[in-house]
């Protein structure tokens, strides 16, 4: 899968609060530091420059972990205020990269401390890494932002390598190609990438952790078991390889749909084939709630903890697609779940009714709450990789939110035209052919996702999610939609499985062996 670059950003706002300065308690679980900050604005109003010294001060000891823990670094680093900044310039000049490269720079700085937190405070602590490193090194790379589109490009080439959720790996040249034109309208030294490529293929970004998270399972990172109430940060579901794509677990986040599901899994990662022995149909309690839907072996209780297994379960539905699930003839009352990174997973309700709820809750919390996609670089390579679409929630208003997705379906459906004015030659090789039919299906699935979106936001976005409405929301009737049995049996948790089970719910691209679903 190809490298999508991604411009990062820091907010330009900034927020206060006010108080006075009191000696931290050193038996503070993250030796807080919020009576520190609550001092330094008051400061800042008063235009003094005691902030400074503060800064200073609480930077000092967050390098020397005194009273912090590494998971705690972070939380101090990347916040959206004037005395977070002065912070992290601080903590950034207890680095001297000077004489290292890039590569060698991101590695030791991601030792220090432990990269946790949400996408936009992780984005501005590399944005203050991306400065020291300039002024470390201010020959090496034209500029701060050249510095600032390297490391976000090592980020997701480290990501594309050694991540487990990938299909193709990029190449060196395809990193060059995709990085053509970013460095201040000019590129970036060739030798200069191929080392950086060769740096992140041999060795992957890892960056630090404390002991006790390490011993931790995933769902004692996410739940309070001492008396089962919910912890006010959000952690994440996922391997971790890439801080912009994992997948947001808010214990706090609003449920907007509950109750029993029969699930299949048809497609793993990358429309690949799930294996006969795993395709079975199981019974859960499906909870989709905020961005996630979790499938679980019992009823939902609010105060009950996740485990291990509900996590590994949960299924984000970003950027994904739910729709009644034509192909599939067997079974009544079926809908097919297209996820991001191309999962496909089919779910039995007990009513056609329910069936669409279902389907109109997973579609308009995907386009209400999928963040804009990495700018893609697509046209530019030889050959067609799906850009990564971060998992993050959007920051946009609702009607910022429309807008990006209706430029997202101008591009998308002017490019399909392009795609298809120029069809492959009959000579060309069955592999090229194979390549022009992916993206096709690409192209075209994505315009029909970006269609669905656009016309949820129009009638009324997030207003529907508070709703219980079951008819049909910013989807078009299909042509080819099997007659449904209602007095068929309801959802069961064992399915007999017959011989021709193999061949069920083909590819929609029936020329592409196991790529497409």
């Amino acid at each position: 899968m190809g490298l999508i670059l991604c411009r990062l950003h820091c907010c330009s706002g900034y927020c206060f609060d006010k108080g006075k300065p009191t000696r931290l308690d050193g038996n503070s679980e993250m030796g807080s530091t919020e009576i520190l900050e609550k001092e330094t604005t008051e400061n800042l109003s008063n235009g003094t420059n005691s902030n400074v010294e503060a800064a200073k001060r609480l930077a000092k000891r967050l390098y020397h972990l005194d009273r912090f823990k590494r998971s705690d670094v972070a939380k101090h680093l990347g916040k959206n205020n004037e005395f977070s900044k002065l912070v992290a310039e601080e903590y950034l000049k207890f680095f001297d990269f000077t004489g290292m490269t890039l590569d060698q720079s991101l590695r030791y700085f991601l030792k220090a401390f432990s990269l946790v937190g949400e996408t936009q405070e992780r984005e501005r602590i590399l944005i203050h890494f991306s400065n020291r490193y300039f002024s470390c090194n201010p020959d090496t790379i034209t500029s701060k932002d050249g510095v600032h589109c390297l490391t976000c490009a090592l980020m997701l080439l480290n990501t594309d390598l050694h991540g487990h959720n990938i299909g193709k790996k990029m190449t060196c040249q395809e990193f060059i190609t995709n990085l053509q034109g970013v460095n201040e309208g000019g590129d970036f030294s060739k030798d200069l990438l191929k080392a950086l490529y060769n740096s992140i293929k041999n060795e992957k970004l890892e960056w630090a952790a404390d002991d006790e998270e390490k011993k931790k399972s995933p769902s004692e990172g996410t739940d309070e078991k001492a008396n089962g109430t919910h912890p006010k940060t959000i952690s994440r579901i996922g391997s971790t390889t890439n801080p912009f794509l994992d997948i947001p677990h808010d214990p706090n986040a609003a449920v907007y749909k509950s109750g029993f599901l029969a699930r299949k899994i048809h497609a793993d990662m990358d429309g690949k084939k799930t294996p006969r022995g795993k395709r079975g149909w199981k019974t859960f309690y499906a909870v989709l709630k905020g961005t996630v839907l979790y499938l679980q072996k019992d009823e939902y209780k609010p105060e009950k903890s996740l485990s291990d297994e509900d996590l590994k379960n949960a299924v984000s539905v970003h950027h994904a697609l739910a729709s009644k699930a034509t192909e599939y003839e067997k079974k009544p009352n079926v809908f097919k779940l297209k996820t991001a990174d191309w999962r496909v997973l089919l779910f039995q309700t007990q009513s056609p009714e329910e069936m669409q709820g279902w389907i109109n809750k997973i579609n308009c919390v995907a386009a209400v709450f999928s963040a804009p996609p990495f700018p893609a670089a697509i046209g530019s390579q030889k050959k067609f990789s799906r850009p990564l679409l971060p998992a993050t929630t959007t920051k946009l208003s609702q009607e910022e939110q429309l807008k990006s997705h209706e430029s997202k379906l101008k591009q998308i459906t002017t490019e399909l035209a392009e795609h298809r004015s120029y069809p492959p030659d009959k000579k060309v090789k069955a592999k090229d052919v194979d390549e022009y039919k992916l993206k096709d299906h690409y192209l075209d699935f994505e315009k029909t996702r970006y269609e669905i979106y656009v016309s949820i936001l129009k009638e009324g976005g997030k207003d529907l999610l508070s709703t219980e409405g079951n008819e049909p929301v910013g989807l078009k009737k299909s042509h080819s939609s099997p007659s449904l049995n209602p007095d068929a049996s309801p959802v069961t948790a064992k399915v007999k499985r017959n011989v021709s089970e193999r061949k069920d719910h083909r590819p929609e691209t029936p020329g592409i062996k196991q790529k497409v679903t």
